[in-house]
């Protein structure tokens, strides 16, 4: 591809410093690095990855509400975090938070606790204890 040919679809890198690096072919006929705020066919796979986390999230939002999972559970899901993830940025064993994600052994935790939770998913404690 040609350095002219790179896509430019803004759709949502545009908004953000956040750029894709490609190599394309210039005016040399030598490879260099191109800039792009993106592609069609890129931007479909992230729309359709968001929708999916969505909807992951919504259906995690309605099992704390119905006090199946704790609000952790869910501001997991949003941040994309897993158990191995938070352990790592909290200290927190896995084992542990696997209990935590259970709304009555959440609902025991202390505010140190939280906040070492809310810290690591950055947000205030009030908001984690919320969905």
């Amino acid at each position: 591809m040609k350095i002219e040919d790179v896509p430019q679809d803004n759709k949502y890198l545009g908004q953000t410093t956040l750029r894709d690096v490609y190599y394309a072919l210039d005016e040399n006929g030598e490879y260099c690095q191109v800039t792009s705020v993106g592609w069609e066919a890129k931007n479909e796979a992230l729309a359709l990855t968001w929708e999916h986390i969505s909807e992951e999230a919504e259906a995690l939002r309605q099992e704390v509400l119905a006090g199946k999972k704790s609000p952790l559970a869910y501001h997991m899901e949003v941040r994309l975090f897993d158990m191995g993830l938070l352990a790592s940025y909290t200290g927190i064993p896995k084992k542990t938070i696997k209990k935590h994600l259970q709304a009555g052994e959440f609902a025991l935790l202390d505010d140190a606790s939280l906040q070492i939770y809310a810290e690591a998913l950055s947000m205030r404690v009030e908001e984690l204890k919320r969905v």
